[in-house]
């Protein structure tokens, strides 16, 4: 499971508004990655379960990467208690997901193999994600 972030500014934080395309577009470490297709709020549970599929699918073949943290607290207030007294304690930390976002990316296995990886651990999240294959520049290209 993921650990919450070690030191905050603050340890609340407010919602704020989920608008803009994603800064985490491209697959940079691995040669698949799978990218967001929606917008949702990504919590450490649904990112530990998605990896999890992934690599027991993949037999602990090749290289997995995570490209998501969840930094953003989430407050909740306890059950039935009354409006007022402030804002709830730090239940969970979540991340803010973006169209576009790669959330996973793989190294050293076969298109079929990451492919099957990617669709079990897209059953975990609550978005729709796409397949991407990373592309050659032409430096990398020329240099082998």
């Amino acid at each position: 499971m993921l650990q919450p972030p070690k030191n905050t500014k603050f340890n609340k934080m407010r919602k704020g508004r989920s608008k803009g395309s994603a800064r985490k577009s491209a697959v940079v470490f691995g040669d698949f990655g799978m990218q967001s297709a929606g917008r949702s709020r990504l919590n450490a549970r649904q990112i530990e379960s998605a990896r999890r599929a992934m690599t027991r699918y993949l037999k602990r073949d090749g290289k997995s990467y995570t490209r998501v943290f969840p930094d953003r607290p989430i407050s909740k207030k306890p059950l039935e208690v009354r409006q007022g007294k402030g804002k709830g304690a730090v239940d969970h930390y979540a991340f803010n997901v973006k169209p576009g976002t790669i959330i996973f990316e793989l190294a050293g296995v076969s298109e079929e193999l990451a492919r099957e990886a990617f669709r079990l651990a897209a059953a975990k999240l609550p978005f729709r994600v796409n397949f991407l294959k990373r592309e050659m520049s032409h430096d990398e290209s020329s240099s082998s």
